[in-house]
C-alpha cells in the first residue's frame, strides 16, 4: 500500500480514536515503511503514534527515521521512554544517531545511555568519518574454539537475541585475535559434540579499522558477504559490519558521485530539506571555475574572428563540433570511471585503455564525418571545402574528446582525487575549447588547397 494512503489511514484512526485498530495496522507493516510513514507525520501526530508500537519495534522504526522526527521524539520522551528506546537500538544505530543531533540533544543522549555503552559509543566516534571502524557494529557472536556444537548453540540463545547478526559467529581467544570464523548453517549441519576449532573457517577475509569504507563496500559486492570482521592492527577482533550499512555506503558513494559529476559539491542533507542558499553554494564554485574556463573557447573564437568572417558559414558548424566532443569525451569518461570503482580498470591498465578508446573514437569519427559529409555535400552544392573541414574536424575531435575522457579520470586516480571529478561539465568545457581550437585551425590549415581565402 502506497504510503499516502497508509498516513491517510492512520490519521483517520487517530481521529476516531481507534487505537487498538491503529496498533494493529502498525503492527503488520515493516520498520522501514513504518519510519517512512511516521516521517509525514505532524508532531503531534508522530508523539502520539510512534507510543503505540512495542519496546522492539518502537526502537527498529526510531533507528530508520528521519533525523528530525528522531529529534523531536527525543524532545517529547520521558527519561524512562527514552532509556527504554535506547536500550533496545544497536550501537552503530546509537553512533548514527548522536553524529546527527545537535549538541544539546546529544547530552541528553548520552545521559540516558550506560557507561559501558558510552565507552562502546566513544570507540567508534573516535574513527575517521570514512573508515571501517566507523560504520562497525561490536554486537557480534563471538565462540571458543574449545567449544563443542551443543555449547555454541546455547550461547547464541543466551546472547543473540542483543546482537545485530547471529548468521556468522567469530571464534577468538583469550586476547581477542580472530582465530576462524564459523556460520549457523555449518553448526546446525554438524553433530552436536563436535568441535569448533575442527569446524571453523581459519582461512578468514578481514578489513582494518581504518579501511576506506568504500573499499569495505566493495568487499560486499565481490564476496557476497552478510557480514565482514573488523580488526585492529594486533589481528583482534573489535567489530562486524553487516550488509546494510555496506548498503547504505554504497548509496552515499554513488550519491557522491552523481553530484560531483554534475559539478556540484558533495552535500548530506536531503534536496528539499537543504535550503536554496546551501543548495547555491555547493554549486557554485563548481559554476564559476567552469565558466571563466569557458572563456578560453571565447577568445579562440576572437582569434579567428577574420575566418568566419571570410567564410560565416563555418560559425553555424560550431555547435555541432563542440557537442559531438562534449558527448563524445562524456561517454568516454563515464565507462572509464564505472570500470575503476568496479576495479575493471587499474591504474596499470593505462595504455591498454588509451589505445582502446583511441580505436573507438577513430572508428565513431569516420562514421560521423562520412554522414556529415554525405549531408554536407548535397545541402551545399557540392562544397567539398567545407565537407572535409568538418570531416577532419569531427574525426580530430572526438579522438581528442575520447582521449581527455580517459585521461582525466585516471589521472585523477593516480593523484588520489575521486574520479568523478574528471567527469561531465569539466570534460565537455575543456573539450569544447580544444575542439574550437582544432576547427579553425583545420579550417585555415586546408583553406589554400581549395583555393579558399580565410
Amino acid at each position: 500500500m502506497e504510503n499516502e494512503n497508509i498516513k491517510d489511514i492512520i490519521e483517520e484512526l487517530l481521529q476516531e480514536r481507534k487505537f487498538p485498530k491503529l496498533r494493529e495496522t502498525l503492527l503488520e507493516m515493516m520498520p522501514i515503511d513504518i519510519a517512512s510513514v511516521f516521517d509525514e507525520l505532524s508532531e503531534d501526530d508522530l508523539s502520539k503514534v510512534f507510543r503505540l508500537l512495542p519496546k522492539e519495534l518502537a526502537a527498529e522504526v526510531f533507528a530508520c527515521m528521519d533525523p528530525d522526527g528522531q529529534e523531536h521524539l527525543i524532545s517529547v520522551f520521558s527519561s524512562r521512554e527514552l532509556r527504554a528506546i535506547l536500550d533496545e537500538m544497536y550501537v552503530d544505530d546509537t553512533v548514527d544517531l548522536i553524529e546527527e543531533m545537535p549538541a544539546n540533544v546529544v547530552k541528553r543522549i548520552l545521559a540516558h545511555t550506560p557507561q559501558e555503552t558510552r565507552h562502546q559509543i566513544n570507540e567508534i566516534l573516535k574513527y575517521p568519518d570514512d573508515s571501517a571502524g566507523s560504520m562497525m557494529t561490536i554486537e557480534y557472536v563471538d565462540l571458543r574454539k574449545d567449544m563443542t556444537v551443543s555449547e555454541a548453540f546455547e550461547k547464541i540463545r543466551k546472547t543473540g537475541l542483543d546482537k545485530e547478526t547471529i548468521y556468522t559467529c567469530y571464534v577468538k581467544d583469550q586476547r581477542r585475535q580472530l582465530l576462524g570464523v564459523i556460520t549457523v548453517k555449518k553448526l546446525l549441519l554438524s553433530p552436536s559434540d563436535a568441535i569448533i576449532e575442527d569446524l571453523m573457517e581459519t582461512n578468514i577475509i578481514c578489513v582494518d579499522t581504518y579501511e576506506d569504507k568504500e573499499v569495505v563496500a566493495k568487499m560486499f559486492d565481490k564476496y557476497d558477504f552478510l557480514a565482514l570482521p573488523v580488526v585492529d592492527k594486533e589481528n583482534r577482533l573489535v567489530g562486524i559490519i553487516t550488509v546494510d550499512d555496506a548498503l547504505d555506503v554504497i548509496q552515499e558513494e554513488a550519491t557522491e558521485d552523481f553530484e560531483r559529476m554534475a559539478a556540484i559539491l558533495p552535500s548530506e542533507g536531503e534536496y528539499l530539506k537543504t535550503s536554496a542558499f546551501k543548495h547555491a553554494k555547493s554549486r557554485i564554485v563548481w559554476l564559476l571555475l567552469l565558466m571563466l574556463t569557458a572563456t578560453f573557447t571565447g577568445m579562440i573564437i576572437n582569434r579567428y574572428e577574420s575566418a568566419f568572417k571570410s567564410l560565416p558559414i563555418l560559425v553555424a558548424f560550431i555547435p555541432m563540433i563542440m557537442g559531438t566532443g562534449g558527448n563524445s569525451g562524456s561517454q568516454s569518461a563515464t565507462m572509464v570511471i564505472r570500470g575503476l570503482s568496479l576495479d575493471e580498470i587499474r591504474l596499470g591498465d593505462f595504455f591498454k585503455v588509451l589505445f582502446k578508446e583511441a580505436a573507438v573514437a577513430i572508428l565513431c569519427g569516420l562514421i560521423l564525418a562520412l554522414v556529415n559529409g554525405i549531408r554536407v555535400y548535397f545541402t551545399y552544392d557540392g562544397d567539398m571545402y567545407l565537407a572535409t573541414v568538418l570531416g577532419v574536424a569531427l574525426i580530430t575531435t572526438v579522438l581528442i574528446a575520447k582521449v581527455l575522457g580517459c585521461l582525466l579520470p585516471m589521472g585523477a586516480k593516480l593523484l588520489h582525487l575521486d574520479p568523478a571529478l574528471m567527469a561531465g561539465p569539466l570534460v565537455t568545457t575543456i573539450t569544447d575549447t580544444c575542439s574550437v581550437l582544432l576547427y579553425f585551425i583545420i579550417a585555415s590549415s586546408i583553406a589554400p588547397l581549395f583555393g579558399v581565402i580565410l
